[in-house]
């Protein structure tokens, strides 16, 4: 299997992210363990879609992670099971 491997530390532009997510929740993406999620409360006061992409272009730490890509799925966070999916 060819692995790309991309450093988030790095931040992803809101196109980028905008993309990865699709049309997916992007709620899921958002890391609540990160300080900026805590400090905006973003568990009580979800942002909307613009302001998540953004705050994760400009706070790369609030994606959550790790993030693997393969085809048109999406692994985030860690699950032991889901992982094993992966082969």
């Amino acid at each position: 299997m060819e692995v790309e491997t991309v450093d988030l530390n790095k931040g992803l532009t809101v196109e980028e992210l905008d993309q990865l997510i699709g049309k997916r929740d992007h709620l899921a993406f958002l890391n609540a363990k990160n300080e900026v999620f805590r400090e905006r409360k973003m568990k009580e006061n979800p942002p909307s879609r613009e302001e998540a992409l953004r705050l994760m272009s400009e706070y790369p730490n609030l994606v959550k992670r790790p993030l693997v890509v393969r085809g048109a799925r999406i692994w985030f966070g860690f699950n032991a099971g889901e992982w094993e999916e992966m082969g």
